[in-house]
């Protein structure tokens, strides 16, 4: 039965309550009794009822979790950024979860991926429904994970994020105003999603499957104008002082060049706060107006 605003708030689990699932958590809060796991409890945000547990520790795991969630959202990152390091985080993790939850009334998977699963390289646009045949160990564990999630019995959503930014991952900015990129032209295109936003989508996905909208399996969370990189760092580059590119600055992309299309979130009825990379970096660097 679909939940309305009278009825109970749902008990919802943020498996993975670091930078993106903390804001995931907070937001949701709001309306609904969530639960945070992290293995350093005491850096979930307030609001959001702490659980201290590693995915990996399956003892531990079986204890911690509570009882009767309605709604589980897997929102992990790696601890090591290698073959085992991806597949512990987005496949084994996964795993051991859903097996401490057998049992109990998941109504919802929600699944955070990434648009590394796509491969192409040729300036193509890609949907949902692209070729997905990622030729690194990274995207191979992610997409691994989420046929884990769609096979899990348990209706599954999977939100595939593109390059997320914001005030809290400033890497790409600060890299642009310290002279570390120096992009060739043409450049490949780039596609990115503002922190708020990205977060913003995983919680208007999850209210509309609480309130019994069907969901389709897969998302693509990115905003709505994939741009070539050197037209990014240009445009930067007139929005404040910037270092001149030092000799090694990085000349090209790290994710092949493709064209991620919001079509079916924007048709779901999300909106964004910041539609366009000008809207996110020109808040970033002039601040809020």
């Amino acid at each position: 039965m679909a939940m309305t605003e009278h009825s109970k708030t749902a008990r919802i689990l943020v498996a993975g309550c670091g930078a993106l699932g903390g804001r995931i958590a907070q937001a949701l809060s709001q309306h609904h009794e969530v639960f945070g796991l992290r293995r350093n409890p005491e850096r979930i945000p307030t609001g959001v009822l702490r659980i201290g547990a590693d995915l990996l520790d399956t003892q531990t795991l079986a204890t911690a979790l509570p009882a009767a969630t309605d709604v589980l959202i897997y929102c992990l990152t790696p601890n090591r950024y290698d073959d085992d390091g991806y597949r512990a985080a987005y496949v084994t993790g996964l795993a051991n979860i859903l097996a401490s939850l057998d049992c109990r009334p998941l109504r919802r998977i929600v699944f955070i991926s990434s648009t590394s699963v796509y491969q192409q390289n040729d300036d193509s646009w890609v949907d949902e429904t692209s070729e997905t045949s990622p030729d690194r160990a990274s995207g191979q564990c992610i997409l691994a994970g989420e046929q884990l999630a769609l096979d899990s019995g348990v209706p599954a959503t999977v939100a595939r994020l593109s390059g997320i930014y914001g005030p809290t991952r400033r890497r790409f900015l600060d890299g642009v105003v310290q002279g570390e990129m120096a992009p060739a032209i043409p450049s490949p295109y780039t596609n990115r999603i503002h922190e708020a936003d990205a977060a913003a989508a995983v919680v208007h996905l999850v209210n509309q499957a609480l309130a019994g909208i069907s969901l389709a399996s897969h998302y693509l969370v990115s905003d709505c104008e994939p741009v070539r990189l050197h037209e990014v760092v240009n445009w930067i580059r007139h929005q404040t002082a910037c270092a001149t590119p030092s000799a090694d600055a990085r000349t090209g992309g790290r994710a092949g060049s493709k064209r991620c299309s919001n079509r079916r979130l924007l048709d779901s009825g999300f909106r964004f706060r910041y539609p366009d990379y000008r809207a996110g970096y020109g808040e970033m660097i002039h601040g809020a107006d």
